[in-house]
């Protein structure tokens, strides 16, 4: 156990003497958890109940080809997220995983007539279905969108259709409402009567997306005092300046006491809205998330120690948790304006 996870599929393939040769090209960065990458190799008869992924995320060079919304049902209620990555299983809860592209094998060959001229190894399919768009044409046909919005029936896209949902999922009534059903199964929407609903709905998702697929080039809270940062101008790039930025554990001055964050010895992050902790994802804040898996842990059965200042060196800043930190903070209080001005939705 101090060297693998011994799988039920993998200890077949030792009793078969398979060979699994290491492949370069398939180690990916995912979402591991909510606003935290890992490494994953994702090579041959090494990864046990691999999914559908590889019809999701074409390859680990590029792998930013795709949106996807992951969600979970919970005791603690839905949990709900989106990434361009592969999601681990447990990203946002028991995760499940609805893409806005899924990617089929060309197998057509370039000869003959009538074939498609595609010399792509992969071709693009839509996820959403043209039965949802024809529905949603149909019930928006006759109104008039309102400003800033497409002008024509037909300039409603799947996209439109896919952030919809992701706005929608955010719906306080819609949460409320359906409280014990997302605890046990995965929701069901309803297309809002009103097109300007649909189109606040829609629009909103594409808001939030933007926030959480982009969250760590996202810009600092503006409202937070950073004390004890030295090298705020040049990012602590410069030589020697990386073990400023170290973290062993994020922690508050006191339990209760969350508008101050002790980064480490030397830095201290205060003025916290409480409205940032209003943003919840699978139970806990998006900031408390952030404290939990940027710290030192020991796993057991390994012996393997997670430093998460590895993974800053990997990204050549020294100051990406800080950084991360204060980006997350700022998309905790904006995911919270944008869902608090979502239509307000009844229910019959």
């Amino acid at each position: 156990t101090s060297k693998i996870s011994w799988s039920s599929s993998l200890i077949p393939n030792v009793e078969r003497a398979k060979k699994a040769l290491f492949e370069p090209h398939n180690v990916y960065e995912i979402s591991y958890r909510p606003f935290n990458k890992q490494f994953l190799y994702y090579g041959d008869k090494l990864i046990h109940r691999r999914g559908q992924f590889e019809e999701i995320i074409l390859n680990s060079i590029n792998s930013a080809n795709n949106s996807i919304i992951c969600i979970s049902s919970t005791n603690k209620g839905l949990g709900l997220l989106i990434t361009s990555n592969i999601a681990d299983i447990h990203f946002n809860g028991d995760t499940q995983c609805f893409p806005l592209y899924y990617y089929e094998k060309n197998t057509l060959t370039q000869t003959g007539m009538f074939n498609e001229d595609n010399k792509n190894d992969y071709i693009r399919r839509d996820a959403i279905s043209d039965f949802i768009l024809e529905r949603a044409k149909k019930i928006y046909r006759l109104t008039t969108p309102p400003k800033g919005t497409p002008p024509k029936e037909g300039n409603l896209t799947k996209e439109d259709i896919f952030y919809y949902v992701y706005g929608f999922l955010h719906s306080k009534e819609y949460r409320t409402t359906f409280a014990n059903d997302l605890k046990k199964m995965l929701p069901r929407l309803p297309l809002l009567e009103d097109v300007k609903d649909f189109w606040a709905f829609s629009q909103a998702g594409r808001q939030l997306a933007e926030l959480h697929l982009n969250y760590e080039t996202v810009a600092p809270f503006a409202g937070v005092t950073v004390t004890g940062d030295k090298f705020p101008s040049d990012g602590g790039v410069s030589e020697g300046r990386g073990g400023f930025y170290t973290v062993e554990k994020m922690r508050f001055p006191k339990k209760d006491q969350k508008d101050t964050i002790i980064y480490n010895s030397k830095i201290t992050v205060s003025n916290i809205p409480a409205q940032a902790y209003e943003y919840v994802v699978n139970g806990k804040s998006a900031i408390e998330w952030i404290i939990e898996r940027y710290q030192f842990t020991t796993h057991k059965e390994s012996g393997i120690t997670n430093n998460p200042n590895d993974w800053v060196s990997e990204t050549g800043n020294p100051r990406y948790i800080l950084d991360l930190l204060l980006s997350v903070i700022n998309i905790s209080v904006q995911t919270v304006d944008i869902v608090n001005a979502l239509p307000k939705v009844q229910f019959k």
